[in-house]
């Protein structure tokens, strides 16, 4: 199930970037719920707030070790938080990954506007859940574990 729901991810990733890159022209903004919340069309060649821009190949290697561990690593996870975080953070690299392999840059799109928070995408929102789930269930087991010490 890991790999259909990763696909599914990517599938969403890809096909959202797919409007915006054809109904759009870069740089273009809708309003979605007010200047809170906007679809703007917005390319990036490197991380958030186009920290390393440029370093294509550096976020390409990146991304194919993270698919590379997210694959070994699945077959010994035993915790229902990381089992539920893994295909985000797979379906988020892979998506992540074609757009950087196949146009240098990666396509994002939602704006919120509440904070200076850097334009995003499907992916990276789906590899960030990832990351909480992944430290929530760390943040509970050290608490298990402090719970059985005392």
């Amino acid at each position: 199930m890991l790999y259909v729901w990763a696909a599914l991810v990517t599938a969403l990733d890809q096909f959202t970037k797919f409007l915006v890159k054809t109904y759009m022209t870069e740089g273009e903004s809708i309003p979605v719920l007010g200047d809170f919340l906007r679809i703007t069309s917005h390319r990036n060649p490197g991380a958030a707030w186009g920290i390393l821009a440029g370093q294509r190949w550096l976020f390409i290697v990146i991304s194919i070790a993270v698919i590379i561990g997210v694959a070994y690593y699945a077959r010994r996870v035993k915790s229902g938080l990381v089992r539920a975080a893994l295909p985000l953070l797979l379906g988020g690299a892979v998506g992540n990954l074609i757009d950087r392999i196949l146009y240098g840059e990666v396509v994002d799109f939602f704006d919120v506007r509440i904070i200076h928070y850097p334009i995003f995408n499907v992916a990276d929102s789906a590899i960030v859940i990832a990351v909480g789930l992944i430290l929530l269930d760390a943040w509970n087991e050290y608490r298990r574990e402090r719970v059985n010490q005392a």
